[in-house]
């Protein structure tokens, strides 16, 4: 069973990130394989009630990947932490299986009691770059966390969230012809919902100063018209002035 997790971890990493070549590389030099192989073993002690030495394992992993993972911490099957440097997975953290999880990214507690307090994270979610997923939040399978999204709410399967607080932006999946989700690692085409709003707004006065402009020229030729009938009948009155006198 181990020997199959370590095989399925190991193909993770090629089949997410192109730049894997060997599976010697992989090994070696890949802090986000060596941090979940590191956590499988604390974990184990964890559950074992070993408290102090899972402790000591996971800081250990720590130090030599700069992931922090707590031993008590649940990771699924096929998770990748790529790059890795500054994730910080808490305590009560519940990860689904093939889900992806870039560097900078934490899945933290709002709470100080000893209860579940932070996220749980279904299957085949992606959480980008710098991406902060706070509280005992569910998020839902196959959705996307964007770059520097702070989420402190649940949110449904297949969701796009972007945003401080993170806002869910589009709500779509994609599959393969034999029913299997694609894990979707493209970020580029995240929506910018302020962007919208600001796009919006803009073709808003666009079309306002059109109205002022076309209501300033009617005005215009009022006042033109005014003032000619005002002097035609300044001449009138001149006129019947004269007569009268």
């Amino acid at each position: 069973m181990m020997w199959q997790t370590l095989k399925e971890d190991v193909q993770t990493v090629f089949d997410r990130d192109p730049a894997a070549r060997s599976v010697w590389e992989v090994a070696l030099a890949y802090p986000g394989f060596h941090a979940i192989l590191i956590h499988r073993v604390a974990h184990w002690l964890w559950a074992q009630n070993l408290i102090t030495l899972a402790r000591c394992i996971s800081h250990m992993g720590r130090f030599l990947t700069g992931i922090e993972i707590h031993p008590g911490a649940k990771i699924g099957r096929r998770c990748f932490i790529d790059h890795g440097m500054g994730v910080v997975i808490g305590e009560t953290s519940e990860i689904g299986d093939d889900v992806t999880i870039y560097q900078g990214v934490t899945l933290g507690g709002t709470s100080t009691e000893p209860v579940k307090r932070h996220p749980t994270i279904e299957d085949s979610v992606t959480i980008f770059s710098g991406a902060a997923v706070l509280g005992p939040v569910v998020v839902g399978r196959h959705s996307r966390v964007g770059a520097g999204s702070v989420l402190v709410t649940s949110v449904p399967q297949h969701s796009t969230v972007v945003g401080i607080p993170g806002r869910v932006v589009k709500s779509e999946a994609r599959h393969t012809p034999g029913g299997k989700a694609i894990i979707d690692l493209n970020s580029a085409d995240l929506p910018d919902p302020i962007v919208k709003a600001i796009g919006s707004l803009v073709d808003y006065v666009q079309v306002l100063e059109r109205r002022v402009d076309e209501l300033t020229d009617r005005q215009g030729g009022l006042e033109e018209k005014t003032a000619v009938e005002s002097e035609v009948l300044n001449k009138v009155k001149e006129l019947l002035k004269n007569t009268g006198g």
